[in-house]
């Protein structure tokens, strides 16, 4: 495993980060293909097994329960110093007034709530799920920055918005004295190369960590165009994702397909290749849910592609309309 900074700060992360939405009680949230406690554990511990310690959840993934599932595997399995756990606050776990969003109550109550389910202390990076509309920002950043120096959470991170809202927060907090964002978690991989406009050019310029989240395109991007999973069939923000730009999709899956035969190896160390040899990327987001995804995964950081094969595998890109941000 390689290890590099999280954009200008001095934390440590793995340039691979286990994503955790995979991680749940069905039956209480979004997804149905997500894996319970049992079969989570065994992903979990292989990707300590393999040098991973950047794990990333949120309280909204499936209510709650993956929180509590990964708090429990990193407490049996691993060192908690050497571990960076992330987690996000935004979307609301129930019905009625002040259930989420971005004011102080709800992250004041939201932090306590995601370290009692995750059995920790701290939360090394708290991010903010999307940007909240309805609330001042200067009441988002000084609640987080109050939180920080609460000592219940180390750094504190953004993710999917125009990057005019993150340079907004980003003045706030300057102007204010109050503690930046580290981070971008933003929607980022070779069928949606939106961020390429205006977000990854900020956050290069800033020294923003950016840790893309659906690297391979909720595994459209690992298979053949024909093939479905339990998960193309019933995940309905991955169909709201891409199935719109299906058709111009499908020749950069078949662009994947193609040099990964050439090279001898497989499409998901093609897809997550590309995205390690982008700037200023810090770790994609894997959500891995077999063990083979892992390893697979961490496979790519051994794959260098030249400036030809990424012209090669960019080429056949239109624009897309911009998704994510709600």
């Amino acid at each position: 495993m390689e290890y590099t900074k999280l954009g200008k700060t001095g934390l440590d992360v793995s340039r691979i980060c286990l994503g955790c939405m995979g991680f749940g009680v069905a039956e209480r949230g979004h997804h149905q293909w997500v894996l319970d406690e049992e079969h989570s554990r065994p992903v979990i511990k292989k990707a300590l097994e393999l040098g991973i310690n950047f794990f990333d959840t949120a309280n909204i993934y499936s209510t709650g329960t993956s929180e509590e599932i990964v708090g429990r595997a990193l407490k049996d399995y691993a060192n908690r110093d050497e571990i960076v756990l992330a987690t996000k606050v935004r979307f609301p776990l129930r019905q009625g007034p002040n259930a989420g969003g971005l004011s102080r109550k709800a992250i004041m109550t939201e932090i306590d709530n995601s370290l009692r389910r995750l059995g920790t202390d701290y939360v090394d990076l708290y991010q903010i799920h999307r940007w909240d509309y309805q609330t001042p920002v200067e009441e988002t950043m000084e609640a987080l920055h109050d939180v920080v120096k609460a000592g219940k959470v180390r750094y504190i991170g953004a993710s999917a918005m125009y990057a005019w809202q993150f340079l907004k927060a980003q003045h706030t907090a300057e102007i204010h004295g109050w503690t930046p964002f580290v981070s971008m978690q933003n929607h980022y991989n070779l069928m949606y190369r939106e961020e390429e406009r205006e977000m990854l050019p900020l956050c290069k310029a800033e020294k923003i960590g950016v840790i893309p989240y659906s690297p391979l395109a909720s595994g459209r991007l690992t298979r053949d165009w024909s093939e479905t999973t339990h998960r193309s069939e019933t995940d309905q923000v991955q169909k709201s994702k891409y199935d719109a730009t299906a058709d111009a999709d499908q020749l950069v899956v078949e662009r994947v397909k193609a040099l990964a035969e050439r090279k001898g190896v497989a499409r998901v160390q093609i897809a997550i290749a590309w995205l390690l040899h982008k700037e200023p990327v810090t770790a994609p987001i894997i959500g891995a849910t077999k063990i083979s995804h892992l390893e697979d995964a961490a496979a790519a950081l051994s794959v260098t592609l030249t400036p030809e094969e990424i012209s090669y595998l960019e080429e056949p890109y239109i624009p897309h309309r911009i998704v994510g941000f709600d």
